[in-house]
């Protein structure tokens, strides 16, 4: 992990991309540390991070989020009518 003033000195921001009802995607490489203390450590450009815990190789996103979508309301079967 960084000290502050490593940080302070770094050329730009990370971006972090939020997707609704997906991942979080950052610009790599990252280290995640998880609720139970793991680091996990990817080298790639870019990542996404699993925020449903769905996925197989948690932390990193396998898409499973993508098998359960939320069920429409009765609005969206219409057309919106």
């Amino acid at each position: 992990m960084r000290n502050a003033d490593e940080h302070a000195q770094s050329p730009r921001p990370r971006r972090i991309t939020v997707e609704r009802g997906g991942p979080v995607v950052v610009e790599g490489p990252v280290e995640v540390v998880t609720d139970d203390g793991t680091v996990a450590v990817s080298r790639r450009f870019a990542v996404a991070i699993c925020t449903c815990r769905r996925s197989a190789t948690y932390p990193w996103c396998d898409t499973s989020h993508r098998a359960r979508r939320p069920r429409p309301t009765g609005r969206e079967e219409d057309g919106g009518r």
